[in-house]
């Protein structure tokens, strides 16, 4: 562990020396790039307004006025999962409630400090991961991240509030059994969201050299978490089908990591849910057969 990461504090480490970092924007924009070549279409900027079954096919009508129609209708909307199968006629549960990530940033004259992912042991009483190192492609390493409500889905800042989603979060049921569970670990959470130097210490616990002085603010995500009602955070795939539309409902961390073997785990899913035999592409001349893929 000296020798790979001679700044880190530890009794033993695990070393997974082919692990990467990627730019996942760049990553997911190519996977556009090349849905586009194959006879895809995206559309950007549309939202949801209702679902209509047909009886060989179902018409999403959206609120900027596009009727889109297809055979069958494939569901991953993240942070909006609950809500569009609300939409279609199914149940809220489990309902997603968004925790926010937020990370700091490391001084540029500390960044020597990391040298690759560092990750702590989790901690199996807690439900999120401890703080991690994460270097970058463009040599900015990230600290964190951490777990605090958002008050909206797309809460990426504490100014980020929606009355009516903030509601429906805390009406759910499961969410004060979660609260209740963790309340020592959420107000921890919260208080060094709002001092981010608060947590100088857990980092040091990793890294002694990093001072408060070289921590600054960095990005945050939000995290689609699906929530039972019995306050468990479901860490495992959830799909719900209604008619022709099948709706993926939560899908296990890491998502990026796993893009390409959740995409065929979905795909599998398709396959059984409305007895596809065989799924190409528009140009007919690459398929996809339950032998395998193409």
């Amino acid at each position: 562990m000296n020798t790979i990461e001679p700044y880190c504090k530890g009794l033993e480490a695990i070393h997974s020396p082919n692990t990467g970092i990627v730019d996942w924007g760049m990553v997911a924009r190519v996977m556009g790039d090349d849905f586009e070549q194959m006879g895809g279409e995206l559309k950007l900027g549309q939202e949801v307004e209702s679902f209509h079954e047909q009886a060989e096919s179902v018409v999403i009508k959206t609120k900027q006025g596009e009727h889109i129609e297809s055979s069958y209708a494939l569901i991953c909307a993240g942070l909006q999962a609950d809500e569009m199968a609300v939409k279609s006629g199914c149940d809220r549960e489990p309902a997603i409630v968004p925790f926010r990530g937020e990370y700091l940033l490391l001084n540029p004259d500390k960044q020597h400090l990391v040298r690759g992912n560092i990750y702590p042991v989790p901690d199996p009483r807690f439900p999120f991961l401890g703080v991690h190192f994460t270097p970058r492609m463009d040599g900015s390493v990230w600290l964190g991240p951490n777990a605090v409500l958002a008050f909206r889905k797309e809460g990426y800042r504490w100014s980020d509030f929606s009355f009516s989603e903030l509601f429906r979060t805390l009406k759910y049921p499961g969410f004060w059994k979660l609260a209740l569970k963790y309340t020592l670990y959420g107000s921890k959470e919260m208080i060094m969201s709002w001092f981010p130097r608060l947590r100088v210490n857990e980092l040091k616990q990793y890294i002694d050299q990093i001072e408060a002085s070289d921590i600054k603010r960095g990005p945050s995500g939000v995290r689609a978490q699906a929530l039972s009602t019995s306050g468990e955070l479901v860490d495992d795939f959830v799909f719900q089908r209604v008619g022709r539309i099948l709706h993926c409902r939560n899908a296990p961390s890491p998502g990026a990591t796993s893009s390409l073997a959740i995409a065929k785990h979905i795909l599998d899913k398709l396959r059984i849910e409305f007895g596809l035999d065989e799924l190409s592409d528009n140009r007919g001349n690459q398929k996809i057969s339950n032998e395998g893929t193409g």
